[in-house]
């Protein structure tokens, strides 16, 4: 049986996504809770455009009394930087906006937009941040709004509130949270048995980040060996620039139990490398097994397809539908390529806690995505 901490993360995550209504006749969900209202939140990222809706019940905090309705995103990849990737991330930016206000009825009011931090560290990195107001000010003028607030988060911002939308406050000052989103890797800890005061963790490196910084050293060879050779180069650059340092500067092995990582490829290792446990919205991890699986994404891609996983369960009171729909998920979201990318990131990071003398428990979100956004909704909406 899992300890109370995995059960914990998931009530956790109450700290619930963008402003709301009371509910009426119009809307189509199913909802759980009497008193309750629906919020909705859009998260513009390095990645894609997120959307979440969710039913919030009275004194969802304390209770977890929460109420996922919708969850889906756009993948845009507007971290390249190209007039395409511009254009797809407007268009889909627009679509998911329009959806919340007439599909689902929530008011203009009542919605958040925001900009995360990663896109920001990247387009300051390639002096690009002109296309981050283009693509707010052409927004506002898609949806007739030209005063609607689209912030961009500060990544010490996002960082504390990833740690109180996703970590259960009974293990508050014991984790370690690290996000690695498509551009940028941030997280960190409360180091002084307060909220308010985070020691940051980050990193200029992402999954998305890591792979297109290894595809640009490819040069004419697109051959997956050379891939994977330029890919440990570019991981060796960031954890002998970035990586070893951050980590001993944050103090966070002596003073943290837990290291938890979020974030997109979270999500996807949990689910590829822990099938059986698609009911578990955390899931515990060993560096060893990670590495196997790591040098499996290499050799024999197609182990990680639904059809070859589905083949390594034999317990006959699992879901195979529903775990065949989530893996589909992943690999729709991430190629071979990402998912080397994203997986060689982690465990340059996870490698730094793996100590001979004192073990940390790693475990990986798979919710992560209701994290920082809800936070800041949950701290907005109750000002």
């Amino acid at each position: 049986m899992f300890p109370v901490f995995f059960k914990r993360f998931f009530l956790a995550v109450c700290f619930v996504l963008s402003a709301g209504f009371f509910l009426s006749a119009q809307t189509n969900f199913k909802l759980k809770y009497e008193n309750s209202a629906v919020y909705a939140g859009i998260d513009i990222g390095s990645k894609g455009v997120k959307l979440s809706v969710l039913e919030i019940g009275r004194n969802a905090q304390k209770s977890g009394a929460f109420n996922v309705l919708k969850d889906t995103s756009v993948n845009t990849d507007f971290i390249s930087f190209t007039q395409s990737s511009y254009q797809n991330t407007l268009n889909g930016l627009t679509r998911l906006y329009d959806a919340a206000l007439k599909q689902y009825k929530i008011p203009a009011e009542n919605i958040f937009t925001v900009v995360s931090s990663g896109i920001k560290i990247q387009a300051d990195k390639e002096d690009k941040v002109s296309w981050i107001n283009q693509l707010i000010s052409a927004f506002r003028a898609n949806i007739s709004e030209p005063d609607r607030k689209v912030p961009v988060i500060d990544v010490v911002e996002e960082a504390r509130l990833s740690h109180l939308g996703i970590v259960p406050d009974t293990r508050r000052y014991t984790t370690f949270l690290i996000d690695i989103g498509s551009g940028n890797t941030k997280g960190g800890y409360f180091p002084n048995g307060n909220t308010k005061e985070l020691k940051l963790f980050q990193l200029s490196w992402g999954t998305k980040s890591t792979t297109n910084a290894a595809e640009k050293r490819c040069d004419e060879d697109k051959s997956l060996a050379n891939y994977n050779r330029q890919l440990g180069r570019v991981l060796l650059g960031a954890e002998n620039s970035e990586i070893v340092y951050a980590v001993n500067e944050s103090g966070a092995y002596p003073m943290s139990d837990n290291i938890a990582f979020s974030g997109g490829i979270a999500w996807s290792l949990a689910n590829l490398v822990y099938p059986e446990l698609i009911d578990n919205s955390v899931v515990p991890v060993s560096y060893e097994d990670l590495v196997k699986f790591n040098e499996k994404l290499f050799s024999n891609y197609a182990a990680v397809s639904d059809s070859a996983i589905l083949k390594t369960i034999t317990d006959p009171s699992l879901d195979k539908a529903a775990i065949a729909k989530e893996i589909k998920r992943v690999n729709q979201v991430f190629d071979q390529r990402a998912l080397m990318a994203g997986t060689g990131l982690l465990l340059k990071i996870m490698r730094q806690f793996d100590g001979v003398w004192e073990k940390k428990q790693f475990f990986l979100v798979k919710n992560g995505q209701v994290g920082w956004i809800s936070a800041y909704v949950d701290k907005n909406i109750n000002k």
